[in-house]
C-alpha cells in the first residue's frame, strides 16, 4: 500500500545517513551500502534477503535524490526531515485507526450472522429441488426462497437444516418443519384456512388477541363455512374486548351450525356485557328450547 506521505527518516535510517543532506551524501551512501548488502557477497542461503535489501536501498536513495535536487540551494535540513517523519507518524496513525475500526466492524457483521445464521457458511450438502417454503412452525412468514439444506451433527444425529429467505430477512430452521411451495398450482382454500388458523392460535398464545382476530377473518375468508374458524374468532374478539365483532362472529357461528348451543351460550355472555338484556335474555331462551 503506498504511503500518503514521504517518510524521510525512515530512509535515512535505511541508507544510515543523517540530516542534513544532499545529492552528493545520498550517492555516497548509496555505494557504501550497495558494497554490503550486495547478493554476490550474500552468505549461503541469504542471497534472496540481500536482494531485497539493496532494492529498498536503491528506492529510497531515489526518492532522497529528488527530494534534495528540489530543495532549495540542493540540501535538505533537518527541521524538514523531522516534519516529514512527524507527517509520516500521523498518518500510518490514521490508517491503522481505520483499519482497526474497519476489523471490529468485520467482526461484529460475523458474529451477527453466527448468532442469526449458524449454518450460512458451510457448503451445501444437499441439492435444493424445492424453491419455495412455508415454515410450518411460523406461516405467518409467508413463503420465502429456500437458498440451501444443509446438515448438523449432534450427539451422533443428523439434523438437516433449511435456510430461507423470507421477506423480513434469512433464517435457518429444520428442514423437517417446511412445507415446499408449487406456484404451478393454485393455492387450495384449506390451506390458506390452515395457516392463518395456526398463526393466530400463535398469537393467542402471545396474548395479542387482537391480531389473533385479524389473522383469523383471512382464514373465514379462505373457508366461511368453517365452524372451527368462527368458534375461534369469537373468542378471540371477546378476549380482545371487541364485542360488537365477538357478537357478530357468534351470530354468525350460530347460522353455519344452527344445533350448537355454545354459539348461543357466548350471544348470551356478548348481550349481557353490551346492556343488551333482551337479546341475552332471548338467546338463553334459545338454549332451553
Amino acid at each position: 500500500m503506498p504511503t500518503r506521505f514521504l517518510d524521510i527518516e525512515q530512509h535515512l535510517m535505511l541508507l544510515e545517513l543523517d540530516a542534513p543532506f544532499d545529492k552528493r551524501a545520498v550517492q555516497l551512501a548509496r555505494r557504501r551500502m550497495a558494497k554490503r548488502w550486495h547478493p554476490d557477497i550474500a552468505p549461503a542461503g541469504k542471497r534472496h534477503e540481500h536482494e531485497a535489501h539493496l532494492k529498498a536501498i536503491n528506492e529510497a536513495a531515489d526518492q532522497l535524490e529528488r527530494l534534495a535536487e528540489g530543495s532549495r540551494g540542493g540540501r535538505v535540513s533537518a527541521s524538514a526531515v523531522r516534519a516529514s517523519a512527524a507527517a509520516a507518524r500521523k498518518a500510518r496513525a490514521e490508517e491503522g485507526r481505520r483499519a482497526y475500526e474497519a476489523e471490529q466492524r468485520e467482526r461484529e457483521r460475523a458474529a451477527e450472522r453466527e448468532r442469526h445464521d449458524p449454518f450460512g457458511d458451510r457448503v451445501p450438502d444437499h441439492s435444493v429441488v424445492h424453491r419455495y417454503a412455508r415454515c410450518l412452525a411460523y406461516p405467518e412468514w409467508g413463503v420465502g426462497t429456500v437458498t440451501g439444506i444443509y446438515f448438523s451433527e449432534q450427539e451422533g444425529r443428523t439434523q438437516q437444516w433449511a435456510r430461507v429467505s423470507f421477506a423480513h430477512g434469512v433464517r435457518t430452521v429444520p428442514a423437517g418443519s417446511m412445507r415446499f411451495v408449487d406456484f404451478s398450482k393454485p393455492d387450495p382454500a384449506a390451506e390458506r384456512a390452515e395457516r392463518f388458523m395456526v398463526a393466530a392460535r400463535r398469537a393467542m398464545a402471545e396474548g395479542d388477541y387482537a391480531l389473533a382476530g385479524q389473522r383469523l377473518i383471512y382464514a373465514r375468508d379462505a373457508e366461511p363455512q368453517s365452524v372451527a374458524i368462527l368458534r375461534l374468532m369469537t373468542i378471540a374478539f371477546w378476549r380482545a374486548g371487541d364485542l360488537e365483532a365477538a357478537a357478530r362472529c357468534a351470530r354468525e357461528w350460530s347460522r353455519v351450525d344452527s344445533s350448537s348451543r355454545g354459539a348461543l351460550r357466548f350471544m348470551a355472555r356478548i348481550y349481557k356485557r353490551m346492556g343488551a338484556a333482551d337479546l341475552a335474555a332471548e338467546a338463553l331462551g334459545r338454549v332451553a328450547a
